[in-house]
């Protein structure tokens, strides 16, 4: 086969994520296209936090995305030394490490969102509480804007997952949620009133939700979504499983609004493949978006590994041929690359 019919793609993320049963179901799906003749190259640990990156292999197309622990500084560096085609944009990925810009993208697109406040605590110094905050028994007050209990409290650092909902009288305590430990995904601690005062966060409204659940949307593209919904852990905390001891999914249809919203993420964002998390509120009538998780990818679902293989086979071809119209007809990682390998982050 001419090399010029082969479209390399690099796949930069970090090895757990690579290894993963459904990347490498969705690599298959790639691999066995009759759209191009694909060969991942998969960029290993020692390449990711050891090899400067004018030493990383050079591809026509990269699937990078950020997880706990990926150096994406470093990709950021590497993708504008090499230029290859981003499926997911790497810039954009800072964006998503920050819960308040990403409600801000969001409101910015008229995504719906709930109603909430940003507050730093410490702002510029570490303890400092600001003085426009005011904390009262069953409501919150900043710059002059209330929010009642129950409601929501999240660390603005998306990589913090101690997230908290704080319930006024009777109740009067607080649901802490947390990555599941076991059979358990959240605990109640009765008699807490007080918000946490050092750090920022995101306060906002407790929506309550149809069927006491969660949807969580797997984008590919402006034109697929698949959709699971799973017993939201403000419930009990106890998660559900089935007798595999897979966290009990169900698959859900999604409205034509909620597609548009998909759509509008993957567009917003610059992630091709991008996960978000959405509400449906207990009326009925109404949906929000309360997280955007980036590259994420469904489990145990063969239609889906198929579609998205399928899906991400034609995008990139076209996307590379594109490119390669630009750079004088041949796929970038046929070329010699022009740039400068310069200095190494």
């Amino acid at each position: 086969m001419d090399e010029r019919d082969v479209l390399r793609v690099g796949v930069c993320a970090m090895p757990k994520k690579v290894e993963s049963e459904p990347m490498q179901r969705i690599l298959a799906a790639l691999t066995s296209s009759r759209v191009a003749h694909f060969e991942p190259m998969i960029f290993d640990a020692k390449t990711l936090f050891e090899r400067p990156i004018h030493g990383w292999p050079v591809c026509d197309a990269l699937i990078a995305f950020h997880s706990e622990g990926f150096p994406l500084e470093r990709a950021i560096a590497y993708a504008e030394l090499r230029r290859p085609y981003c499926l997911n944009g790497l810039r954009e990925q800072r964006m998503l490490l920050d819960r308040s810009k990403v409600y801000e993208v969001l409101a910015r697109e008229r995504v719906p969102v709930p109603r909430h406040i940003v507050v730093r605590h410490d702002g510029a110094d570490v303890g400092r509480t600001d003085t426009r905050f005011v904390e009262h028994d069953d409501y919150i007050e900043y710059c002059g804007e209330r929010l009642f209990k129950p409601f929501v409290e999240k660390p603005i650092d998306a990589e913090d997952h101690r997230v908290c909902i704080y319930y006024a009288r009777p109740l009067y305590g607080r649901r802490r949620l947390f990555r599941k430990t076991a059979n358990q995904s959240s605990v109640f601690e009765p008699g807490w009133r007080r918000v946490r005062r050092e750090g920022a966060f995101i306060y906002e409204e407790f929506i309550p939700s149809e069927h006491q659940s969660d949807i969580k949307v797997y984008a590919v593209g402006p034109e697929y979504a698949y959709a699971e919904r799973r017993k939201s852990p403000v419930v009990d905390g106890i998660v559900e499983r089935n007798a595999h001891g897979k966290e009990l999914r169900f698959p859900v249809e999604l409205s034509t609004a909620e597609r548009c919203v998909a759509a509008t993420i993957t567009a917003a964002f610059r992630q091709f493949v991008c996960g978000f998390d959405l509400i449906r509120h207990a009326d009925g009538n109404a949906f929000y978006v309360n997280d955007v998780n980036g590259f994420s990818f469904v489990k145990g679902s063969q239609s889906y590994y198929e579609s998205c293989g399928r899906i991400l086979a034609e995008h990139l071809a076209r996307e590379c041929a594109r490119s390669a119209a630009v750079d004088g007809e041949r796929p970038r990682s046929a070329q010699r690359c022009s740039a400068s390998d310069g200095s190494t982050p």
